[in-house]
């Protein structure tokens, strides 16, 4: 008997996306969600499974194959997840949307689906698959799993290898204890945060085999004691990663040591904004701008590159504030500095702040990626605040900026340039790729 077809997909959004997607292959990663619902899949449930990363590859939702379909949706790709989420369901196929805008607003998700997954999905998943098998989807699936992952190591051949820079990801933690205002995770996880064996998490890296890394932790780490039992497991292995911090390493010698000795070549840290003020009204007062040059410092001595990220259209700022924070990440030295623009995600406390002010100008999620203005700034207007953040990218990426910068980096210098060029290709073409129209009515558009 041929087994049912489950599909999963991951929409296409304005960053990644097979044709004109504004990131290639050099800085896409394999994406952890299809590996571990893959994973996650009950024996006694047999499927046959199809995963398709618009990011890499274009689909035809009118001839794909398909007995149940399943969506793991952000808020940018969330119109592009509802169009599908029409073609499938009008050809008679159930469709399953999960991921965090879900979790967000899942009301606005429920006429777009069969069912909604809610939370995480280590056991939501497996029970919504036999309730399918025994025809008896719900409309709803919400429950959280315990205080530590006990999921299996993720499946990483549903995903092409050739079509990413590395499947070599890894996730040892999940969420985050801090309740920054901006940030999705509070708002859909709450300050939870959940550990795997890191007796687990060494196993599956030593499986994959490989020697260079990416962890895809929030907040690598969340618990001191954890981190330093995985930064001590990891030493042996010698291994080249990356991961996700807070500014707080620095603060913290013992813990900046293991993470330097277990192999760490690089951290991406939410600077966020160079306005103690801003920082204030963030939620974020662990950040000290007076302390960032001093932090791509101790880092660089450890050899670790930085890649700071910033945001702008806070309240309070001046249109002076682009260039100026543009000036000092190349003056610090930050290896990689990103930009982008306040976004308030929809069930954060941002968005709840800004919606009850009236300052809220549209809910069209497909322009909620972190590029457009979708809020009323107080000093400056929505598109003094777009063109300002590309001033950023610009400055910050020019050839003198980038020269500037790598001269300081403690990365190779081939993959310092790399990846200064690939993001001074993204900083170069930010109007046009933000401006095109990537939905399903108007295909064929960008090149």
């Amino acid at each position: 008997m041929k087994k049912p077809r489950l599909v999963l997909i991951s929409p296409k959004g304005p960053l990644y996306r097979h044709r004109g997607g504004i990131f290639g292959r050099g800085l896409r990663y394999m994406p952890q969600t299809f590996p571990t619902l893959a994973a996650l899949i009950p024996e006694d449930v047999p499927v046959e499974l199809c995963c398709y990363d618009e990011g890499t590859e274009s689909i035809n939702p009118e001839t794909l194959e398909a007995d149940l379909v399943g969506m793991t949706v952000i808020t940018g790709s969330a119109p592009r997840a509802y169009e599908l989420a029409a073609v499938f369901r009008r050809r008679g196929i159930p469709v399953v949307l999960g991921g965090p805008h879900i979790t967000l607003v899942p009301d606005d998700a429920r006429p777009h689906a069969d069912a909604i997954v809610q939370g995480l999905a280590e056991v939501s998943w497996p029970k919504l698959l036999r309730d399918w098998q025994a025809g008896n989807l719900q409309m709803d699936y919400h429950e959280q799993p315990p205080h530590t992952l006990r999921s299996p190591p993720p499946d990483r051949s549903v995903l092409p290898r050739r079509k990413y820079l590395t499947d070599a990801v890894f996730e040892a933690t999940r969420g985050c204890h801090h309740s920054c205002e901006f940030c999705v995770s509070p708002a859909a996880w709450g300050r939870n945060v959940w550990f795997k064996p890191v007796e687990h998490v060494i196993e599956d890296i030593r499986r994959h085999g490989g020697k260079r890394i990416i962890f895809v932790d929030l907040n690598l780490i969340s618990s001191r004691t954890y981190a330093l039992e995985l930064f001590h497991a990891l030493q042996p292995l010698g291994i080249k990663w990356f991961g996700l911090s807070t500014s707080r390493i620095a603060e913290d010698p013992e813990l900046l040591d293991a993470c330097a000795r277990s192999g760490c070549s690089g951290l991406l840290v939410g600077l966020e904004s160079i306005d103690p003020a801003a920082l204030k009204d963030m939620n974020k007062p662990f950040n000290h701008p007076e302390a960032y040059a001093e932090l791509v410092q101790a880092l660089h001595r450890k050899n670790i590159a930085l890649q700071g990220c910033f945001v702008f259209g806070n309240d309070g700022e001046s249109p002076e504030v682009f260039e100026k924070t543009a000036r000092f990440a190349v003056e610090a030295g930050i290896d990689l500095p990103r930009f982008a623009i306040s976004t308030p995600f929809p069930g954060t406390p941002l968005f709840q702040r800004l919606d009850k002010a009236g300052r809220i100008l549209h809910r069209d999620w497909g322009k909620y990626d972190g590029q457009h203005c979708v809020f009323q700034p107080l000093g400056m207007t929505p598109m003094e605040v777009e063109q300002g953040s590309e001033r950023a990218w610009k400055l910050a990426y020019s050839f003198s900026g980038c020269a500037r910068r790598i001269r300081r980096s403690p990365v190779s210098l081939p993959l310092a340039l790399v990846t200064n060029l690939s993001y001074r290709r993204y900083a170069h073409h930010l109007h046009k790729f933000y401006t095109c129209d990537w939905g399903l009515a108007r295909p064929g558009l960008c090149p």
